[in-house]
Formats: C-alpha cells, sequence, structure tokens
C-alpha cells in the first residue's frame, strides 16, 4: 500500500499539473489567447472524463498492465511531439491525450478496495488517498508556474509528460492486486451486467461526487472572485493553500475515526459551511471562512470513493471506478462556469452560495435515491462477507467494526 501511494502521487501531481502546463505553452509557447488556452484544457478534461470507464472496463477484460502500455505510449507520442503541433491538431491532440491518460486515481482506488475489507481500515486507506489527491492539487500547478520562471514553457511540459510516465510505468512494474484472492477474475462468468450494478444506489453515490467537485471548482473561482473585488487577488494563493491544508488535516483526522459516516451528510454539511463564506471580503477573513469547508473535502471525497468500491463487484470494478473519475471530472468541468454565472449576475458572494447549493442539492439527491432503492438488494460478489443489506449503504451509513487505525 505505500509503495502503491508513493508511486501514484508522483503521477497525480504530474496528471494534475497537465492543464497549467498546457496553458502555460499555449499562452507563452505559441503566444496566443487565454481563451485558446481554454480549448486545449477542455478538450483534455474531455477526453479524461470519456476515458475513466472505458480503461476501466479494459482493465476488467485485459488486466492492468495492457492499459498501462497503451497509456504509457500515447503520452510519450504526446508530449515528444507538442512543440510541433499547430494548435488545430494540438485540440484533437489534447482530447486523445486525455481518452488515454494514465489511470494512477482510478487503479489506486480499485487496489485500495481489492487490498482491504469494507470497514474502517478501508475507510482509512481511502482518507489517506484523499489526502493524496489534495497534495497533489497543492503541488503540481505550484511546481509548474516555479518552474516556468526558470525553464521555457515547453521544457516544462516535457517535464510533466516525464513524470506521467514515470508514474505509469513504477506502477506497472509494482503491479499492484485489483482482486481479492478470494475474488473471482474478471470474465463471461464474473461480470455481471450494467442493470445489476448500475441502480439507484451506485448512481446516487456517482451523483453525490460530481456534486462534490461542483461545489469545489466554484469555490476556487469564488474566492479569485472576492480577492479581485477586495484587489487582493495576489493573496489567493494563500486561501487556496489554507483552503487545501485544512483538507489534509480533515482527511487524516476522518481516517483515524473508528466509524466512517455517511456521504449525504457531510456533502451537505459542507454545502452549508461554504455558503456564508461569501460573507468575507477580505483574504484574512476568507482564510478563516474556508477552514470549516476544507475540514470537510477530504472526508466527502473518501466516502464516496469508499461507497463505490463496495457496490462495485469484482467483475466491474474498474468500469465503475472509471465511472467515479467521470463524475469527479464532470463535476470540475460545470462548477466553474456554473458558478461564473451566479457571479455575474450576483456578486462574489454569490458564488459561494452557488457552490454551496449545488453540494446541497447533490447531497438531497443522492439521499433521496439511496432510499429508492430495494431494502433486500443482494450483496455485490466482491464482498464474500456481507453484514446484510445495509452493507450497500452507498452513504456508508453501515456500521463497521473498528479494525484499528491506519
Amino acid at each position: 500500500m505505500a509503495a502503491l501511494l508513493g508511486i501514484s502521487l508522483l503521477a497525480r501531481v504530474a496528471v494534475t499539473a497537465v492543464v497549467m502546463a498546457l496553458t502555460m505553452y499555449v499562452v507563452l509557447g505559441l503566444d496566443m489567447s487565454y481563451a485558446a488556452a481554454g480549448g486545449v484544457a477542455a478538450a483534455l478534461t474531455a477526453g479524461i472524463a470519456l476515458g475513466g470507464p472505458l480503461q476501466g472496463r479494459v482493465i476488467d477484460r485485459r488486466g492492468l498492465r495492457t492499459v498501462l502500455l497503451a497509456t504509457i505510449v500515447a503520452q510519450l507520442v504526446f508530449w515528444l511531439s507538442l512543440p510541433v503541433l499547430p494548435y488545430g491538431i494540438l485540440l484533437g491532440a489534447a482530447f486523445t491525450a486525455g481518452l488515454l491518460m494514465v489511470p494512477a486515481q482510478s487503479v489506486t482506488r480499485q487496489a485500495i478496495a481489492a487490498m482491504t475489507r469494507p470497514g474502517q481500515l478501508r475507510a482509512a486507506a481511502f482518507a489517506l488517498e484523499s489526502v493524496q489527491g489534495e497534495l497533489s492539487y497543492m503541488v503540481g500547478p505550484a511546481v509548474v508556474i516555479l518552474c516556468a520562471a526558470q525553464a521555457s514553457p515547453g521544457v516544462v511540459a516535457w517535464g510533466i509528460g516525464a513524470a506521467i510516465v514515470a508514474g505509469g510505468a513504477g506502477i506497472a512494474l509494482l503491479n499492484p492486486p485489483l482482486r481479492a484472492q478470494d475474488e473471482a477474475d474478471a470474465g463471461p462468468a464474473g461480470r455481471p451486467r450494467r442493470r445489476q450494478w448500475l441502480g439507484a444506489r451506485m448512481v446516487a453515490s456517482l451523483t453525490m461526487a460530481f456534486g462534490t467537485t461542483m461545489l469545489l471548482s466554484g469555490v476556487d473561482l469564488a474566492i479569485v472572485a472576492t480577492l479581485k473585488e477586495a484587489g487582493q487577488v495576489s493573496w489567493a494563493a494563500v486561501v487556496v493553500a489554507v483552503f487545501g491544508m485544512t483538507s489534509v488535516v480533515g482527511g487524516l483526522v476522518y481516517g483515524a475515526l473508528p466509524r466512517p459516516l455517511p456521504t449525504w451528510p457531510l456533502l451537505g454539511l459542507l454545502g452549508l459551511v461554504t455558503i456564508p463564506a461569501g460573507l468575507a471580503h477580505d483574504w484574512r477573513w476568507l482564510c478563516v471562512a474556508v477552514i470549516g469547508a476544507g475540514l470537510l473535502t477530504a472526508p466527502t471525497l473518501s466516502t464516496v470513493a469508499d461507497a463505490v468500491s463496495r457496490l462495485a463487484p469484482a467483475g466491474v470494478r474498474g468500469e465503475a471506478t472509471g465511472l467515479q473519475s467521470s463524475a469527479l471530472s464532470a463535476g470540475f468541468a460545470l462548477g466553474s462556469p456554473i458558478v461564473g454565472v451566479a457571479i455575474d449576475l450576483s456578486a462574489p458572494a454569490g458564488g459561494f452560495a452557488a457552490a454551496g447549493l449545488a453540494g446541497l442539492a447533490a447531497a438531497l439527491a443522492g439521499f433521496l435515491l439511496s432510499r429508492r432503492a430495494p431494502a433486500g438488494t443482494p450483496s455485490p460478489p466482491s464482498e464474500p462477507s456481507p453484514a446484510g443489506p445495509r452493507d450497500l449503504e452507498p452513504c456508508g451509513a453501515a456500521v463497521r467494526p473498528n479494525l484499528g487505525r491506519l
């Protein structure tokens, strides 16, 4: 587990920095507009969102190393050819690179599900995975910006590509298990039909994943808008750093709890504490205002991952985890423009309100969807030791034994 988290951290930091690296390359290297850079970023994001479930399905059928080999080769070709690509071709190439991005995040989640049993130990592992995501978000773009001051945008882009390839190669060499020893291999007999596992509870979990990242991307934009109105936009990095650090603390504390908490109240509470952050009009007070949301961010994301891992049978775990990644990506992609409209129509405080309400709406939808599922829904075949129907609760409401702290 430690080796997997260490190697995947390298790949995830690089993947998180890809958008920033391509933005700087288009703006500074190609001397084009920010709108053009946004087009490349959108193409990459769309590819990542579509590629998640497709890669997961191939992993279920063909194995991990087949997908890793294909994605490593695709990343090598894209980043090495980047300097000679005209803008029109770059858009298509960015989409393809996103479609064939190294699946470090989803593979880590699948391996955690395979190496742990449902309970406090798995919840702690997913909490660490969420902390890893927060560290990637904090480190990746910052490293690109710092390196851009010392080297050309093309060299920085090559460095990011090299890190992605190295991370994918490291995961391939480690070859973490994606099935527990007592789980059947994916195949015609071990792979259930989609309608058997993509039910109301799974849809509830994916909906809450979408709502969480929609809220988070909206908060980022609202922070910038608030500080721009106050003439303090240079302090945005400090506020975002406070947000990220409190999320790390929240994830570590949550991982040590003896009983994991449900997803829908965590997401609902995250939405509630986000709304009053719009009352802050100074960077110092904004740092204080985002602490509550930060403390709840990593725990909310980890409960979503835990729920998906429990609901997905072993034969479709890759596809289910890919759908989770797509839901997260879609939330990030839609959160900023929707909150941006709210800011334009009202004020920066309206951005925090819109982001918080999006989280509340997703929490309510997740709660209602989970309650629609039949009470006697059978346990997924990936869990050989169920404790009853409540083990399938996507909101994490089941009481689980304390297996110790990670």
